[in-house]
């Protein structure tokens, strides 16, 4: 172990990931962020379609290489017998199946639960799909958007008197790559704990849906239905229950975010906005009368940020402790010092197209080890780079049955 490369939590783990688009490959960014060895196996030619999403200019979207870094890419055929069989031999020698196919795909290649426990009855297989592997919508298929529609969240998500919105980023499929990776984390940690006595194959699977993803993160959506008959609806930049707290206008054109809602931290905040009068209105000294007075509130607080440039507002409302923020674009986070301090901006030279390579910065690792980011060793790799040195260093196959293998998918 070196300051350069760091012992990693997973070292040791082999991940065999079969899934596309970003719920299953953010799970297995996840693991390969803190020492999993993962090998993506894509399809021949196009590989995981995420290769051309958001693909401004060359061949590799940075999509793609941020959801995939740290990764082996690999090329083989699902749909023939020769390419089915390598994904068993190489399940038995993982530690990790993923997978994001819809529900009986796999069943119907013969690599369905049964035929991945009979090449390796250690084999923890995580599956991600919409609806899950069981219930009356399991085999439905459907993307992350119609899981956030399902699980209650794009109800709450944009102004009252508009429809629904989405959020900018595909937060269903993260959430669901979280729970995968958490789920595959556990299971390992059980087979461990265990000393060797085997689980049957069905408390070796992690079954992630996207809906029930979402729904999990819903805070008290359900009791606070089935309790009080409480329907929660949109409100915009606030938060339900929960004033002041929302974005108010700068007279620089910008706006920041100020989340004053405290009982204490309310009277320094309208102290600090020169209204005394509020701070000493006893009605506003608990969050439920502050949510009744919302609109007065924050009538009161853009008054104030009207009257201050961004830098202004932040510094006088930081010199008062109250919580407070810009809104950052992406120009904003690759200055932060903050970001930069904890190593959360990683830089790399890539193929961004033109035909050389660039200087591009990629999102560090999260959960922070020893107080920075841990490196990336690399971003998503070129379709199937790590072929001959998987199939040799894992399958010791010998180079010219690989030759053959990369030959029938490249023709």
């Amino acid at each position: 172990m070196t300051q350069d490369s760091p012992a990693r939590p997973l070292d040791g783990v082999r991940v065999l990931e079969l899934g596309n688009y970003i719920a299953a490959p953010t799970a297995g960014r996840l693991l390969a962020d803190f020492g999993a060895e993962v090998i993506k196996v894509e399809r021949p030619r196009t590989g995981d379609e995420l290769r051309n999403w958001r693909l401004y200019s060359g061949t590799t979207s940075m999509l793609y290489r941020t959801i995939n870094r740290n990764k082996k890419s690999i090329v083989l055929d699902l749909r023939s017998d020769e390419g089915r069989q390598l994904v068993l031999d190489l399940a038995a020698e993982c530690d990790v199946v993923l997978e994001n196919f819809r529900p009986g795909t796999l069943e119907k290649w013969g690599l369905g639960p049964d035929q991945l426990n009979a090449a390796n009855p250690e084999l923890v297989i995580t599956r991600i799909s919409a609806f899950g592997q069981t219930g009356p919508l399991a085999e439905r298929p459907g993307f992350a958007a119609v899981a956030e529609a399902l699980g209650g969240f794009r109800e709450l998500v944009g102004d009252p008197d508009r429809p629904p919105v989405r959020v900018g980023v595909s937060i269903g499929d993260s959430i669901a790559g979280l729970y995968a990776a958490f789920g595959s984390v556990m299971a390992l940690f059980q087979r461990q704990s265990r000393r060797g006595e085997s689980l049957p194959v069905s408390q070796r699977i992690i079954d992630v849906a996207l809906n029930e993803s979402i729904l999990s993160m819903m805070e008290s959506l359900i009791p606070d239905y089935l309790a009080y008959g409480v329907q929660r609806e949109r409100v915009g930049g606030r938060m339900e229950g929960i004033a002041p707290s929302n974005a108010y206008p700068c007279s620089d054109g910008t706006s920041i975010i100020i989340s004053g809602n405290g009982d204490a931290i309310f009277q320094r905040y309208m102290e600090t906005i020169e209204r005394p009068d509020l701070a000493a209105d006893a009605e506003l000294r608990t969050n439920a009368g502050r949510w009744a007075r919302r609109d007065e509130l924050d009538a009161a607080i853009g008054a104030w940020t009207s009257r201050h440039t961004r830098d202004e507002a932040l510094r006088i409302l930081d010199e008062a402790h109250v919580p407070s923020g810009p809104i950052y674009t992406a120009a904003d986070i690759v200055e932060d010092e903050q970001y930069n301090a904890r190593n959360m901006i990683q830089t790399f030279w890539v193929d961004a197209g033109g035909g050389s390579t660039q200087p591009v910065g990629f999102p560090g690792i999260v959960p922070v080890l020893g107080g920075k980011s841990l490196p990336i060793d690399h971003v998503g790799p070129d379709l199937g780079e790590h072929t001959r040195e998987v199939l040799a260093g894992v399958l010791g196959r010998s180079d010219t049955e690989i030759d053959r293998i990369v030959a029938e998918t490249e023709g």
